[in-house]
């Protein structure tokens, strides 16, 4: 069935792990017969968390699409991981929604993940509902967290449905219709006479009054003279102020016994934003100037691919989001970020994993569409006659990198093939290969982002392998000045080789390898010094101390001498080694390590932890700045072999608040007391001994 975009909702659903993300959709699935079993997420059997590993792990890996359809109104529920590690899907599925649902436990409390979830909603311009969930879990305290609501986000947070607890059992009031719903065993509702308030509810109803009244000046006149507002002027004040980003209505419930999941419906429906009215947005025409578009079916196609799902059985398949117009397989759409035209697959409306084949996905709402070669997440796909392009997402940066290890002889060739698709699917796996190491580098956003995508490597793509701590680019270099020779003489019967070189070596700042010649009399002929020259470009690759590339070396060529027969390119490149081999070990040889600026945004009760265990990883702090959301950032340089686990460490210690980033900034000598180890690993390398033997 198609919707109009003012009878379509389109929520993400996201706040910490464990919070009950998943049980309300699949409660709310369940209710409006969208499924025929209520799922739970222990069983692994949930319509959202249908990927195999997430019915392992018992928690949502990805993104998943879900819609409802009650009273009228289509709601596509997109609900998100709430484990750190997997947060892009709160940041693809916040593109894609109106309206965010934060879910938080009345047993636990305001968490982390639902700090989060409100600043995302709130920078990307999204209305917010907070869903209180686990009201009948035991030491439950739904007033308790009510208040820590208000405290974190101010009087904004609104009352709607609040519990009261009574001898007959636990009652759910809706403040604004003033209905009250006893629930039975099976979910059933049942309309019961109003409770008296008590104090505490009264206080909850007075604090939704006064978040009304901000939202006209007719209310608030009203407000003041103490006139009771009407159920239509609550209701609309409250839908208001949610569009506006002014009111944050508070629902609760529990979800695996369906108590209060009509009340979550009916306030999505009546409260939260339409795709008409919100779903707009500013893009950018082929000029860079920017232009709105509006979610009207009559207006040219703008569809945004949201998240990309690629399977090597099925093929890809490009989840999107029409804004405007209509996406229909004969539509003509071009990708707005290669400029080319897009042939369009098969169309689906998505639910879990199950898809239902449509003609057409229309403005406001939610699909898929399969086989689009050329498209990634966060393309625009769009009219011919109106190229635009929304802006591109934003996602986490990777900050957890190992090296790859591929399990089976002859799987190496297939690791990159895979990993490719894997990041097709997760803009926050990182790969490179490092020419230097000679490795492949996985990088992710945690140990379980990385456990996970090995998992997946194996079940999607038949590729075991496993991962091991990287090797660090050291560099080496000199401390002193020294000059030797360099002689090259072989006979082998005809012509023979000779090349006799006198070279300087000293350390020097004007960049890695810096070549002079100040030859006098001709001992050394002009033709015979780019061989010289090439000779110490190759020798630098390799140090004395551990056999990393040197740096910071400057090379003069002085004096030597040739044979008009026997000298050649090739024997003044072997002299040039044999000057570098024997000046090198008496130039003061020292080792280098990388040296990266690290950004760390932590909140402020916790900057002087950071602050000394940056100083134990042999960092120096350099500064500390404002930064967004309350937080500090602390800037410092740090060792590059010292940040491995920084950010495991991180994550413990801020309880999954702080961020960083971390970029290379230069080689610093490495301490004296560190080289005997780097040069023993060095060595067991190059000899093909692993580390662990």
């Amino acid at each position: 069935m198609k919707y109009a975009s003012d009878h379509i909702r389109n929520v993400l659903i996201a706040g910490h792990a464990g919070s009950g993300k998943t049980t309300l959709a699949e409660a709310l699935l369940y209710l409006t017969k969208g499924t025929d079993r209520l799922g739970r997420v222990e069983d692994g059997n949930t319509v959202c968390d249908f990927d195999p590993e997430e019915a392992k792990r018992h928690a949502s890996l990805a993104l998943a699409v879900a819609p409802v359809e009650y009273d009228g109104v289509k709601i596509n529920l997109l609900d998100a991981p709430g484990l750190f590690d997997f947060e892009v899907g709160m940041y693809e599925g916040v593109r894609a929604a109106e309206s965010v649902l934060i879910t938080v436990s009345a047993r636990s409390g305001l968490s982390v993940g639902a700090q989060k979830a409100y600043n995302l909603a709130l920078k990307n311009g999204k209305s917010r509902m907070i869903y209180i969930s686990k009201v009948d879990a035991e030491h439950a305290d739904f007033y308790k967290v009510f208040e820590e609501l208000k405290a974190a986000f101010g009087p904004s947070v609104c009352p709607v449905v609040v519990p009261i607890e009574q001898a007959g059992g636990r009652v759910y009031l809706n403040l604004i219709t003033k209905k009250a719903y006893a629930y039975a065993a099976d979910g059933a509702a049942r309309e019961v006479p109003v409770p008296s308030y008590g104090h505490r509810t009264e206080g909850l109803l007075e604090a939704m009054r006064e978040a009304v009244a901000e939202t006209s000046d007719e209310l608030m006149e009203k407000f003041f003279e103490g006139e009771p507002f009407t159920e239509e002027e609550l209701t609309e004040g409250v839908r208001v102020g949610t569009k506006e980003g002014a009111i944050t209505p508070v629902f609760c419930g529990a979800a695996p016994s369906l108590a209060g999941m009509d009340s979550v419906l009916w306030g999505i429906k009546k409260l939260l934003p339409s795709a008409h009215r919100a779903a707009s947005a500013a893009a950018a025409d082929a000029d860079g100037n920017e232009v709105e578009v509006a979610c009207s079916p009559d207006e040219p196609l703008c569809a945004y691919v949201f998240k990309t799902v690629a399977d090597p059985f099925v093929g890809k398949l490009s989840y999107v989001k029409v804004i405007s117009g209509k996406l229909s397989a004969d539509t003509p759409a071009v990708n707005a970020r290669t400029g080319e035209p897009e042939r369009l697959g098969k169309l689906v409306f998505i639910k879990g994993k199950k898809q239902t084949d449509t003609d057409a996905i229309t403005a406001g709402d939610i699909g898929a569409v399969t086989k689009l070669p050329a498209a990634k997440t966060g393309d625009t796909l769009c009219a011919p006659g109106r190229v635009v392009r929304l802006p591109a997402p934003v996602f986490p940066v990777p900050t957890l990198s190992m090296a790859v290890k591929v399990k089976n002889k002859g799987d190496e060739s297939k690791v990159s093939g895979a990993l490719q698709r894997l990041m097709e699917e997760d803009p926050t796996l990182g790969y490179r290969v490092d020419t230097e190491t000679v490795q492949q580098i996985l990088s992710g956003l945690g140990e379980q982002h990385l456990d996970v995508a090995c998992a997946k490597l194996k079940n999607k793509f038949g590729v075991e392998i496993t991962l091991e701590k990287p090797r660090i680019p050291y560099r080496e270099s000199i401390r002193k000045k020294c000059k030797a020779q360099g002689r090259h003489k072989k006979q082998t019967g005809g012509h023979g080789q000779f090349g006799d070189v006198w070279i300087e070596f000293e350390p020097t700042d004007e960049g890695d390898f810096v070549f002079e010649e100040k030859v006098f009399g001709g001992s050394v002929p002009k033709n015979f010094f780019p061989a010289v020259e090439k000779g110490l470009q190759e020798a630098v690759q390799h140090g004395v101390l551990a056999g990393y590339p040197v740096v910071g070396l400057k090379a003069t060529l002085l004096d030597g001498s040739y044979h008009p027969v026997d000298s050649s390119e090739m024997a003044f490149k072997m002299a040039a080694k044999l000057a570098y081999k024997a000046a090198l070990p008496e130039a003061g040889p020292v080792l280098l390590e990388p040296i990266g600026t690290l950004k760390a945004s932590v909140p402020g009760d916790i900057t002087g932890d950071i602050m000394g265990e940056v100083t134990k990883r042999r960092g120096r702090v350099l500064g500390m700045n404002p930064g967004e959301d309350g937080q500090q950032v602390i800037e410092a340089d740090v060792p590059v072999s010292e940040m491995q686990d920084f950010t495991t460490y991180l994550r413990q210690v801020s309880q999954g608040r702080g961020s960083f980033t971390f970029d290379f900034a230069r080689y610093e000598q490495l301490p004296g007391n560190l080289e005997a180890k780097v040069i023993e690993e060095a060595k067991k390398f190059m000899s093909g001994v692993s580390d662990d033997e």
